[in-house]
């Protein structure tokens, strides 16, 4: 996994000599992905998405009505990149195994540089409002992680899969934000024998 959806460094170059070249909209996400992520969503008003897209007040309000908009778009691809990840693992191997390849890439994802914890978490620590759009994505994100974890588990047998994957996301929220604040690696064991217990316990 990567923090900011680009799996290599090769790959980055790439994308940065060709940005240019993108349509204003898919400019204008890409440098809020950046942005909000680095720096915060509140940080980053809408005439600094303008200069670092490269475009214009008038086709920014023309693609996104807000920049809470902008936001949504950018977790959306967010969304889309952790489930471009996970559900291939979870389609592809037995389900025990599935589990723990996708906390290795959560583990392996802690550990990247620049890695500042959750997009989804911290987007949702700075719109405080349940009903908000925002936090409407947060949770429908969240909901996926958790019914991909049920699903694994009843296919695993196991006795109570509704509670196991409610604790294997409070593990996966917890990987995440220690990743940014702790030392990921020494972490690191911890986190996969705890999904193990929890995976195999019933």
């Amino acid at each position: 996994m990567s923090s900011t959806g680009q799996k290599t460094t090769d790959s980055t170059s790439r994308e940065t000599r060709t940005e240019g070249e993108l349509p204003p909209r898919e400019r204008l996400v890409r440098a809020a992905s950046r942005l909000f992520y680095y720096e915060g969503v509140r940080a980053i008003g809408v005439e600094r998405l303008i200069a670092e897209a490269g475009v214009t007040k008038a086709t920014f309000y023309r693609h996104f009505a807000s920049k809470d908009d902008l936001v949504v778009a950018y977790l959306l691809t967010k969304d889309a990149y952790y489930k471009e990840v996970a559900e291939p693992l979870a389609a592809g191997h037995p389900p025990a195994e599935a589990i723990d390849l996708i906390f290795e890439a959560v583990a392996e994802h802690a550990r990247e540089r620049g890695f500042r914890g959750s997009p989804f978490m911290n987007a949702a620590a700075e719109y405080p409002d349940a009903g908000h759009p925002v936090r409407g994505l947060v949770t429908s994100h969240r909901n996926w992680i958790r019914t991909l974890f049920q699903d694994l588990l009843t296919r695993l047998g196991h006795a109570d899969p509704e509670s196991a994957a409610g604790a294997l996301l409070m593990l996966y929220d917890g990987a995440m934000a220690a990743g940014y604040l702790d030392d990921s690696t020494a972490a690191h064991k911890t986190l996969l024998n705890a999904v193990r217990l929890i995976r195999s316990d019933g």
